[in-house]
């Protein structure tokens, strides 16, 4: 009898593996490292545990690339020192421009605020004399009875818009730096008042700066009316000649009879005499001019000021 026999089982045919690359043994042998209990999900406890285990390498990593950062940032240069001859440079720019500075406010102070100074000294001391003489207070004096530096008369110059104070005396710092016109009355160049009946009344006054009374006194033509006031009379002179340039030694030019002028003898004389050129004392100007009028105060002021 015919037993049957069970079949045999099919042998197995091995299937041949696919050819190793670089990336398939890699991924292969990072799947065999892994062990198997990583792979299946944790509880969670342990999920807590790996959530706590990154953001604790999280933070450290965050604290190492903050060094990293402070290192690459490169330390600040220290400017290169500035050589002698810079800083020579520097401090002799900066002295001159305060030497520059201190010039300018020089002028400045020379130009304009010693005339305001003296304008108002001058304006004060013929407001005084006036007042004095509306009271009827003092008299007229001879020539040397003045203290320097005291006033007594007041000029005027109607074509320059000129008024003030004449002062016995030429010093700079008592009467010209004051605004005011000052008279030759002391020895040895004394000379004639405006009441004498006959001289030379010679006075002297700044052409530029402490009021500059006779800043334009070039501009005076022959005929232009010169008048003095004192406590008793307006004595009104004409002016006759100029003299553009003389040296200061030339003291002829306030004699008397002054030279140059052209008066041949003895009368009643104006002289006035500056500084030129202008803003310099090297030569003196000199105008000269005659008295044409002697009217008492009683009587009200000349024509030439009421014109």
């Amino acid at each position: 009898m015919t037993t049957l026999r069970p079949e045999p089982a099919p042998r197995a045919v091995s299937q041949p593996l696919p050819p190793e690359d670089h990336a398939t043994m890699e991924l292969r042998r990072v799947d065999a490292a892994v062990p198997a209990q990583a792979v299946r999900p944790g509880g969670r406890a342990e999920r807590r545990k790996a959530a706590h285990r990154a953001q604790k390498a999280h933070r450290t990593h965050r604290a190492h690339g903050t060094q990293r950062t402070h290192r690459a940032v490169p330390a600040a240069r220290t400017a290169p020192k500035e050589s002698l001859g810079v800083l020579v440079s520097r401090l002799v720019g900066e002295l001159f421009i305060t030497a520059g500075a201190l010039m300018l406010l020089f002028v400045a102070y020379q130009l304009w605020w010693t005339n305001v100074i003296a304008h108002q000294q001058a304006g004060g001391a013929a407001k005084h004399l006036q007042k004095t003489w509306d009271k009827g207070a003092g008299v007229d004096r001879d020539a040397g009875a003045f203290s320097p530096g005291e006033g007594f008369a007041i000029i005027y110059i109607p074509t320059l818009d000129v008024k003030a104070p004449i002062a016995e005396g030429t010093g700079k710092h008592q009467v010209l730096d004051r605004g005011m016109v000052g008279h030759y009355g002391q020895s040895p160049l004394k000379t004639a008042m405006p009441w004498d009946k006959q001289g030379n009344f010679a006075l002297a006054g700044h052409r530029n700066t402490h009021g500059e009374p006779f800043r334009y006194v070039n501009r005076l033509k022959p005929g232009d009316k010169i008048v003095v006031e004192t406590r008793s009379a307006f004595y009104t002179y004409e002016m006759t000649t100029r003299l553009d340039q003389t040296s200061p030694e030339n003291v002829t030019v306030i004699a008397p009879v002054p030279k140059g002028s052209g008066f041949t003898g003895p009368g009643r004389y104006i002289t006035l005499t500056t500084c030129t050129p202008e803003f310099t004392s090297t030569y003196r100007m000199i105008v000269w001019g005659k008295m044409v009028e002697e009217r008492p105060r009683s009587k009200g002021k000349p024509d030439a000021l009421v014109e």
